[in-house]
């Protein structure tokens, strides 16, 4: 049961709204009770005056919380202090300026800017919807947009791409979602193979040239800068720029849509097909379902209300046995040989493991050998890493509160090298940055870029001194 003090017209929506959760009684005084509908599931107690609170025998049973937002009921001088007298262990929430154990104090300005807060991002987001389909609906008529993920590209990436290319088919253009790299990760091929997503792989110049030239529209989803871990050349201009990660330069384009409050690309873009009253199909439904949880872990890694909010009008719509498909994959044997050569070369400094590859036939390995180490006891960060062509690829993922590690990768190799989130990060990061002066012979190439980023983790990382 929720019990509620006042006689204003706060204390009336708020009971309105908890007795649709559970029992609810309102008390407060008949002559200023602005109650001008019934509240369905609510009692009301109309006092014709204040009231001592030992007089008000109607309460009969112990409240799970009380909500005091004004002093107009009851008459002791200090109420609180009567409330928590009859009910010691029930928590008080009020907007008096009053303090005491067990009372939270929210301030009415608190409540009005939070409320404020809500409707801006609530008008934000339609805004920046109506202007993205706007933009789009301007376009002639079979027009071609070129939808580009980032290389390798995830399940956020590739959930954000196929989301786009419906929105883009709905207004009557045709689209195409492009990747550099490849789609390695065997829960990421089962998700375009069973949601059958059109993928297209470039590799050459001229083909991204020919794209960018011969499309009208150029979207950039889940990144945000041309040329960073993506097959953009550096100095394209984006026509609509859609991203979640933070952003540290100013961006070019058309539309931005760069939104760090969301935890993932396809939160962002379920909000603004949310915002459109968009018919969303059971296969980009799920793929955004998917998106968003493999980008939270689960909901275990930093999210927020907007994600909650995404994901909660995606399940209505989502297909549970495509999701089961696309979670549980099976596992290849060059995925088991890469866990056997990272288990066998794993190096330990303080709560840290570093774990190389030497041969890596699959650079998604790297994300499953990563979320498998961190929860080893006494670990607290896990980077996995290995060699191709050219390049030695990152994966890193942290439980270290104190540390960032996005942002201690992006500082180290910089111009969209590495970074990520605050929990987990990746890069790329071809030889020459590594050693400068690369020997000809590859194998040791490798095996001196492995030796000397393994050294500049070590500096990276300092273990925490106990005190």
């Amino acid at each position: 049961m929720f019990l509620v003090f006042g006689s204003n017209h706060l204390a009336v929506r708020l009971s309105k709204w908890c007795a649709k959760r559970h029992r609810c009684v309102l008390v407060g005084l008949a002559s200023t009770l602005p109650i001008e509908e019934p509240l369905d599931g609510c009692e009301i107690i109309a006092l014709p005056s204040p009231m001592e609170l030992s007089s008000i025998t109607m309460i009969e049973h112990i409240p799970t919380a009380i909500l005091y937002l004004d002093d107009n009921a009851l008459m002791e001088g200090n109420s609180l202090e009567e409330i928590k007298k009859r009910w010691p262990e029930t928590p008080i929430l009020t907007t008096v300026p009053l303090e005491g154990d067990g009372i939270d104090l929210v301030s009415i300005d608190d409540i009005s800017f939070a409320a404020m807060q809500d409707r801006i991002r609530s008008w934000e987001r339609r805004a920046s919807a109506s202007v993205v389909k706007n933009y789009l609906k301007g376009i002639p008529k079979g027009s071609k947009v070129a939808i580009f993920c980032h290389d390798n590209p995830d399940p956020d990436a590739l959930a954000s791409g196929l989301a786009m290319l419906e929105l883009v088919e709905e207004i009557g253009l045709r689209g195409s979602i492009l990747h550099g790299g490849l789609i390695e990760h065997q829960q990421n091929r089962a998700m375009v193979q069973i949601l059958e997503i059109p993928t297209r792989r470039l590799i050459l110049d001229w083909e991204v040239a020919d794209i960018i030239s011969d499309s009208q529209v150029v979207i950039t989803v889940d990144f945000h800068k041309p040329g960073a871990n993506n097959i953009l050349p550096l100095g394209c201009v984006p026509n609509i720029v859609i991203d979640h990660h933070t952003v540290a330069d100013t961006v070019a384009a058309d539309i931005v849509l760069v939104r760090s409050e969301f935890s993932s690309t396809s939160s962002l873009i379920t909000s603004i097909l949310m915002s459109l009253n968009h018919h969303i199909s059971t296969r980009t439904a799920t793929a955004l379902a998917f998106g968003i949880k493999t980008d939270t872990l689960g909901f275990t890694r930093d999210f927020n209300a907007v994600d909650l909010r995404a994901l909660s009008w995606l399940n209505a719509f989502t297909d549970d046995e495509m999701m089961r498909s696309i979670e549980i994959p099976p596992r290849s044997q060059e995925t088991l040989e890469s866990f056997s050569s990272a288990l066998n070369n794993r190096i330990k400094f303080g709560n840290t493991i570093l774990a190389p590859l030497m041969q890596m036939p699959n650079r998604d390995s790297l994300a499953q050998i990563a979320d498998f180490l961190l929860p080893t006891e006494g670990i607290d960060t896990v980077i996995v890493f290995g060699v191709r062509r050219g390049k030695v690829i990152i994966s890193a993922r942290t439980k270290r509160r104190d540390l960032h590690i996005g942002k201690v990768l992006s500082s180290q190799w910089k111009d969209g090298l590495a970074g990520g989130h605050r929990e987990l990060a990746g890069g790329q990061i071809p030889f020459e940055v590594i050693l400068g002066e690369v020997p000809d012979d590859l194998e040791k190439a490798s095996l001196q870029a492995i030796e000397q980023i393994t050294e500049q983790f070590k500096s990276l990382l300092q273990p925490i001194k106990e005190e």
